[in-house]
């Protein structure tokens, strides 16, 4: 193994890895977001926004998330009109961040959508009716009593959920995004080293997912998630 080309690159990695970052946190918030309203909308007694939630949620889960993402950058490439920032040594482009950033929010948001709704729809019955007892409106009783027990089954899937988001956050690369997979696919190409750097990368995706399940669990663990009552 030689990876005496780290002295001279190690700069791409970096630089690709705050990139990375950015993505995924990103993409986690907004699908998180519109996880939640997708997954209300699904349990709503209103038909269309019933016929709405399961369309989008059928559509982004049963297609590959590749696909969706050169559709996605196809059809909104030049919708945007963005800057280009650099990053340290390298250049992020909006115009064709934004498209890559709006696909995996959504396919995020579908999953994510499946979650929240089986977290709530596995809170027991009664907890709605003692709410609406009490004079909650429904807003208020999913607010205040079934969301709070609903996070404690929804956080562990969840976690999943981001830690898959966090490695599919590579697939921007296919659009010319110098996220962590592009810049060891660059120092490859500059270096003519094939296999090294895909280490290097492998393992800063492994710091940052090892990372990102600890801080999960130790938020799981301080909800009480898994331990008996």
């Amino acid at each position: 193994m030689d990876f005496s080309f780290l002295a001279e690159y190690y700069p791409y990695f970096l630089y690709g890895t705050i990139i990375t970052l950015i993505i995924s946190v990103v993409t986690i918030i907004i699908g998180t977001i519109i996880g939640i309203l997708m997954a209300l909308a699904k349990l709503s007694p209103i038909a269309p926004l019933r016929w709405v939630a399961n369309i989008y949620i059928e559509i982004f889960r049963c297609t590959p998330m590749l696909i969706q993402i050169m559709i996605g950058f196809v059809l909104l490439q030049g919708t945007f009109s963005a800057p280009t920032i650099d990053i340290g040594i390298l250049k992020l482009d909006f115009t064709r961040l934004i498209p890559g950033l709006i696909v995996i929010s959504l396919n995020s948001g579908a999953y994510v959508a499946e979650i929240v709704r089986g977290g709530i729809q596995s809170v027991d019955a009664g907890q709605k009716e003692a709410a609406g007892s009490l004079g909650l409106k429904p807003m208020q009783a999913m607010r205040y009593v079934i969301f709070p027990q609903a996070l404690r089954n929804i956080l562990p899937p969840m976690g999943n959920e981001f830690i898959i988001l966090i490695k599919d956050s590579s697939l921007l690369s296919t659009i010319g995004i110098y996220e962590l997979m592009n810049t060891a696919q660059i120092v490859i190409t500059n270096s003519y080293i094939p296999l090294e750097p895909y280490f290097v990368a492998a393992a800063i995706y492994f710091v940052i997912t090892f990372s990102t399940g600890r801080l999960l669990a130790w938020w799981e663990q301080k909800m009480g998630v898994g331990y008996s009552r």
